[in-house]
């Protein structure tokens, strides 16, 4: 197979030039691999080529985002280990770590510069979900997030799925700690199938659950609260799941088997092409194409479930590039990339702004990994696009743009977006639609903003207007309100 146009690396620049290498399409990459455009942004994939921005991106370990790490060292509780909360006088009362969790991913979202990684932890976090916060998962949470999906995120996802069933935050949230071979509890057999790996379009059967549930007894968490197998309480007896034969063996060789059954669905073609559509329906649309995901599953099974050639051969079809305004923005994601787009900067010392952040798209029902149940949240229009949404959206949008709120981030005034206030109203509209969306708003959207304005297209505008004075923050508020911004 010859090698596609996002793996030639450099040698595709002395070749021929990469097919998506116009402003519209790198506008389209970074609505999609990043949580929002912002003009740096733009200039750097402008300034390294599409290909190679995403050759950058695919590689978050040499892209220097010590900014993001030195605010996570604010966080007093989120490296701390499970082991060393549940044994190191931490109550289950307290929820700082989990709390911290959500704060700092929204941080991460907002200010990191490994921008598309974010994006995949946020689909994986869906994917292998553990509510966060939940009262079950008060010392194991944070370090979920750090050592599966975090740690995984751009590797193998049969590592991933080993890593979360073996840790106690999951083992946990779907109660494998109560599991026996006397008593087995369904559950975490049960998500495995349905939520994690085929899902239940599959058409396994309920004994293959009881028989997943029974296999996977023994797998608890120990007295210093850490992951373990407990080899008395498992289930040695032969069985099939979906195909999986497991014949009778010792407890002592449970632990083996477990991994074995885990790394086979991983890499099965239907979790392939399931999770491929997981993926897809993230960075291409509500419906992505059959083509695409037959694509995508294929890589995944030749590669034995590597994320990032999955990952390549998604971003190196025509469907993916094709895809332009067939995504909106759910919640969580227009507030970061409200704040993206304005140049929000990070406090300059403390949490408080991004704690009042968070309370907001908590409220919203949004805030990282908070759905309440084991399913992760939807990633579709159908699920966002209320009429009280979309309220909420403006009122923070208006809080954003005219900096009132949370006073403790780093607001760009208004009349500082802009190099300079252009000669007429039109061009004023242009350039804020150009600045804060990445492109000219249409002719609907413009009209609606001159209106507002109380000025025609080519009305005289200028630095000392005092309507730009005065409101100015407004319109920029007006522009973000635009269905373009809401576009993913």
């Amino acid at each position: 197979m010859p090698s596609s146009p996002l793996t030639r690396g450099r040698r595709r620049a002395a070749t021929a030039p990469f097919a998506h290498e116009t402003a519209a399409a790198q506008l389209h990459l970074l609505r999609r691999a990043t949580w929002g455009p912002t003009p740096d942004a733009l200039a750097e994939v402008a300034r390294l080529g599409t290909a190679a921005w995403l050759d950058r991106q695919l590689d978050p370990g040499a892209i220097d985002d010590g900014a993001v790490d030195a605010f996570a060292g604010r966080m007093r509780f989120y490296g701390r280990s499970a082991q060393d909360l549940w044994t190191g006088g931490y109550a289950a009362t307290e929820w700082n770590a989990m709390l911290e969790t959500g704060r700092l991913t929204l941080a991460r979202q907002i200010w990191s510069t490994r921008q598309l990684f974010e994006v995949v932890v946020d689909v994986w976090n869906n994917v292998l979900h553990v509510t966060n916060p939940s009262s079950e998962v008060w010392a194991s949470r944070q370090d979920y997030d750090r050592n599966v999906v975090r740690r995984h995120a751009f590797g193998s996802f049969g590592d991933m799925l080993v890593a979360s069933a073996r840790h106690p935050a999951m083992l946990t949230y779907l109660d494998n700690t109560s599991s026996t071979a006397a008593q087995p509890n369904e559950n975490y057999g049960r998500e495995l199938l349905e939520l994690h790996t085929l899902g239940v379009e599959a058409g396994y059967s309920e004994a293959d659950v009881k028989n997943s549930a029974r296999l996977l007894t023994g797998l608890t968490i120990g007295r210093d609260g850490g992951g373990t197998y407990d080899a008395g309480r498992h289930d040695g007896a032969g069985r099939s799941i979906y195909g999986f034969g497991v014949p009778p063996h010792s407890a002592a060789d449970g632990n083996g088997w477990i991994d074995a059954y885990l790394r086979w669905l991983a890499v099965h073609p239907v979790t392939a092409r399931r999770l491929s559509a997981k993926l897809a329906t993230r960075f291409v649309s509500d419906t992505p194409p059959a083509a695409l995901l037959d694509a995508m599953a294929r890589t995944w099974v030749q590669t034995g479930g590597q994320v990032v050639p999955v990952l390549r051969t998604m971003f190196d079809s025509t469907h993916f590039w094709a895809s332009a305004g067939q995504k909106v923005r759910t919640p969580q994601e227009d507030y970061v990339a409200t704040l993206r787009t304005l140049g929000t900067g990070m406090e300059s010392s403390g949490v408080g702004g991004i704690t009042k952040i968070f309370w907001h798209v908590l409220d919203q029902g949004h805030a990282p990994m908070a759905w309440p149940a084991p399913n992760g949240y939807p990633d579709v229009a159908a699920a966002w696009t209320s009429p009280s949404l979309t309220l909420s959206r403006w009122n923070r949008h208006m809080d954003f743009a005219a900096g009132w709120y949370p006073p403790e981030l780093r607001f760009t005034p208004a009349l500082q977006l802009l190099p300079s206030i252009p000669s007429t109203y039109g061009a004023l509209v242009d350039a804020l639609g150009v600045r804060l969306t990445g492109s000219r708003l249409n002719a609907d959207e413009k009209a609606a903003l001159l209106q507002y304005a109380g000025r025609s297209e080519g009305s005289p505008c200028s630095s000392g207007d005092r309507w730009v004075q005065n409101n100015l923050r407004y319109l920029v508020a007006l522009t973000l309100d635009t269905p373009s911004f809401t576009i993913r």
